[in-house]
């Protein structure tokens, strides 16, 4: 009789623009360590999946760790798995770049390795019924998901220990189902606690297998991992383990546990990931709902997989800067496959064309586009890599395009797909979108010039674990338990931080409140300003390339007609916003005006990156109620900086922008950039008026990452 097998898929990511000193910790305590212990045990066999981001840095930094992995292929120890090269979620980019994506990491595979893959690795296992027909036309014979795929579509556990077909439009994939069970076992249980299921497995199903994929770095790289994976020999002892059952216990690849076995029948699944990134995707109050009846259900597990959270790209309706990088990334690749209908054939045309397209593909990485234990939204130096890729990758394009003459444009389009119009300027210097329906304010700065973001902040919002983080203190965590049942905090007192937004993290958002308010208002978001003028809608009444003019449509005592320019200058471009507010209601009034910018240039204590004010510089996470008309924000390693103009203002208010957010190393604060108001004192009779204006004048600077 044929023994049982156990397919593992061991996959390994680091995100798109994260620090090399990171990426060099997890080659340290992960990767190359579960190599070395996997080379001492011959007779386990598995397979390996390394993005393709992660790939290039391995090669730049630890060439000789491809000899080892070569050395695992040629002896059939390991399966290089395949999938997307910069570990995009397939499902949400579109059709043409999923191929692109697949072939590039199956073409490098090949190239290092010696093999094309069979197989490729679903980012963050997340499935829809239409991906096989990408990945069959990808040359993917399977994929790995997780079993409450299967067992949310009426599986039952039992009819998971082999594999099945998925088909769209007459293209198939075989899925392999990855079981929770042993994610949860391995590492995290004694050796024993894993043969004593797979026993039980082999007995009741015998001939047959079980998969599960999941994360190297969960061998050294998660909190208290290293010591108990490495220095305790828990991965050593486990291999061990294995071996000593191999009478009736077989390792194997996925491949090969496939192309031994049949497939048990058809699966039609639905739109699904792991249950935690299900959970993670809810908006909060209906995680919190989600959390009541999940406690309700534990008694009841053959219930549980029906008890399904949201799909991923719930993401895109829980985060608007989410939505917005992914619109963006949307809006510059039709515009970078646009190249390909061009007659121009030439060298430089054709590698300006190649690089644009691997800048967009790089922006397909998906860590910055999702929250949860592991995701990297709320980190903005994920997201700047994002952002950074796009604004180059559009300069490209347009700029073939325009065959390198200087331009401006404009064009009133569904920018982010919420149904509403947004008004997208752009020209060889810059490119703004602006948002007439929240406040006529501008979500999105591009200097492309220095290939920045200058807006790229995050609102803050309640999330479900603040309101653990609130009765929570800082103590370790006892033992090694799996990240998702974990509970720790990276500095005390982050209780004090959880302020949340009343509106999105736009620039030139015009707050009128009372002269009451103080500077330490600002940080506690307590101004209570004006909601129609702050974020209501805005008629358009003028448009052309570089002028609109916005009138308020939601405040009636207070009519505001808001003009924004956008002008080049000898080393960048100025956007100015110029404000006329009238007073219509009975009485005078003595208030506070605002006009408000956001930027984050990322490292708040970095002394690269300052505030400079007379003369003075300040770090970025400096805060302060300052007597002046005019600051600067300067970020010498982009190489961009950042003057802001505003004629007769009293003081600027610049608060600095704390999140407090879950990782896998805890509970940590980030600073996601610069709440900056300039604000002036206002006496205004009944139908009196007052003139403001705020201008951001950008200057290109060299760069030291040039």
């Amino acid at each position: 009789m044929a023994k049982f097998q156990l397919a593992l898929l061991i996959h390994a990511h680091q995100p798109v623009g994260n620090f090399d000193d990171v990426m060099e910790r997890a080659y340290q305590h992960s990767y190359l360590p579960f190599v070395q212990v996997l080379e001492r045990h011959p007779a386990i066999r598995l397979g390996l999946h390394y993005s393709g981001a992660l790939l290039e840095w391995l090669e730049r930094a630890h060439p000789e760790y491809f000899e080892q992995l070569r050395g695992l292929v040629k002896r059939g120890q390991a399966e290089i798995v395949g999938g997307g090269f910069y570990e995009p979620i397939l499902a949400v980019i579109p059709p043409e770049d999923r191929l692109e994506q697949i072939t590039r990491l199956a073409d490098y595979i090949e190239k290092h390795f010696g093999r094309r893959p069979k197989g490729a690795w679903l980012a963050e296992r997340v499935w829809e019924p239409q991906l096989p027909s990408s990945l069959a036309a990808a040359g993917v014979e399977y994929t790995l998901v997780d079993d409450n795929h299967f067992l949310g579509a009426g599986f039952e556990l039992e009819q998971l220990f082999g594999y099945y077909t998925a088909e769209d439009q007459c293209h198939w994939v075989k899925l392999l189902p990855g079981l929770k069970s042993l994610r949860y076992l391995i590492p995290f249980r004694g050796v024993e606690e894993t043969t004593q299921f797979l026993r039980r497995a082999a007995t009741e199903h015998p001939g047959g297998f079980a998969s599960m994929g999941d994360d190297m770095e969960k061998f050294g790289v998660w909190p208290g991992t290293y010591d108990h994976c490495y220095r305790d020999r828990w991965l050593e002892n486990f291999f061990s383990e294995l071996e000593r059952n191999a009478d009736w216990l077989e390792t194997s690849t996925p491949a090969d546990s496939v192309s031994s076995h049949a497939p048990f029948g058809r699966a039609d699944l639905p739109t699904a990931s792991y249950t935690e990134m299900m959970e993670w995707s809810l908006p909060t109050p209906a995680r919190n709902r989600y959390h009541a009846l999940t406690a309700e259900f534990a008694n009841r597990p053959a219930d549980l997989p029906f008890l399904r959270g949201g799909i991923w790209r719930n993401f895109f309706s829980k985060y608007c800067e989410s939505n917005l990088l992914h619109k963006k990334m949307l809006h510059v690749s039709a515009k970078v496959r646009r190249l390909d209908q061009s007659r121009r054939h030439d060298k430089p045309f054709l590698a300006a064309r190649d690089q644009a397209k691997t800048l967009v593909l790089r922006s397909q990485c998906n860590d910055a586009y999702w929250h949860g234990v592991f995701g990297g939204l709320y980190s903005p130096h994920l997201r700047t890599a994002l952002w950074q890729a796009l604004v180059q990758a559009e300069a490209i394009a347009d700029s073939l395009t325009h065959r390198g003459r200087e331009y401006a444009d404009v064009a009133t389009l569904d920018f982010n797909a919420d149904g509403r119009d947004e008004i997208y300027f752009y020209s060889d210097r810059y490119a703004a979108v602006l948002v007439p329906h929240d406040g006529a304010t501008i979500s999105a700065i591009d200097c492309r010039e220095s290939s920045a973001a200058l807006i790229n902040s995050l609102c803050r919002k309640p999330e479900t674990y603040h309101a653990a983080l609130k009765n929570l203190t800082a103590k370790s965590t006892q033992g090694v338990q799996s990240i998702h049942e974990q509970t720790r905090m990276k500095e005390p007192g982050l209780e004090r931080f959880l302020n949340y937004d009343r509106w999105s993290q736009n620039a030139f958002r015009l707050k009128l409140f009372g002269r009451g308010k103080k500077y330490e208002d600002c940080a506690t978001v307590r101004l209570e300003e004006d909601a129609g003028l702050a974020g209501g809608g805005y008629r358009l009444v003028d448009l052309s390339p570089a002028n609109a003019t916005f009138a308020s449509e939601e405040s009636a005592d207070w009519p505001a007609e808001k003009t924004f320019s956008f002008a080049p200058t000898p080393q960048g471009f100025e956007i100015a916003c110029d404000v006329k507010l009238r007073r219509t209601a009975p009485g005078s009034a003595s208030v506070f005006v605002g006009i408000e910018a956001v930027i984050n240039f990322l490292a708040p204590s970095a002394p690269d990156r300052y505030f400079e004010i007379q003369g003075q510089r300040y770090p970025l996470r400096w805060g302060s109620a300052t007597p002046a008309s005019e600051l600067r924000v300067v970020d010498e390693w982009q190489g961009v900086s950042v003057t802001l103009g505003a004629p007769r203002a009293q003081d600027f208010w610049v608060t600095p922008i704390e999140s407090v957010s879950e990782s896998e190393d805890g509970f940590e604060r980030i600073y996601q950039g610069s709440q900056i108001i300039a604000v002036w004192p206002v006496e205004l009779a009944p139908g009196a008026e007052w003139k403001g204006r705020l201008a951001l004048k950008v200057k290109h600077l060299p760069g030291k990452r040039d």
